[in-house]
């Protein structure tokens, strides 16, 4: 179990994804590895944007402590969604996790321009898909102190 370091509650993760069959694989890495925190989905950046500014049917979202951020996504895409995020005052303290199946190095360079925090590439195999989510737990909500939305 897990919770963000200081608090005692267990952080808010938006996934912002449109294959639903990587939000079941993320879905069973949280369970697997007994990760409790809240995992919200979304299918496209502007239900991102929506869920992030609250608007819409979002208007009671919870304050995300972290994004994990597809690039391939309807709508808007996660370079733009990154890029709307970033430029907000309130929403450019949440961190970022870009996690996509590209393995392209302009990719991985574009998200950094844009100020991501990390960036994960999926692996195809399910068991390493669910091994990179429980590494990205053990590391961004075990090890990693995020502010709280009243510290933002």
């Amino acid at each position: 179990m897990s919770d963000r370091i200081g608090t005692g509650r267990p952080a808010e993760i938006l996934l912002v994804e449109d294959n639903p069959g990587d939000v079941r694989l993320t879905e069973e890495a949280f369970k697997q590895g007994q990760i409790e925190n809240t995992l919200h989905v979304v299918t496209d950046g502007v239900e991102a944007l929506d869920f992030l500014f609250k608007r819409g049917e979002h208007a009671d979202a919870p304050c995300p402590d972290i994004v994990l951020l597809d690039l391939n996504l309807p709508r808007k895409d996660g370079d733009e969604v990154l890029e709307e995020i970033r430029s907000d005052a309130d929403l450019a303290k949440i961190p970022v996790i870009v996690l996509t199946s590209s393995d392209a190095e302009s990719d991985v360079v574009k998200s950094y321009e844009l100020h991501a925090n990390a960036y994960l590439t999926k692996p195809v195999d399910p068991a390493e898909f669910v091994e990179t989510i429980q590494s990205f737990n053990s590391f961004w909500l075990s090890i990693v102190r995020l502010p709280s939305c009243d510290e933002r």
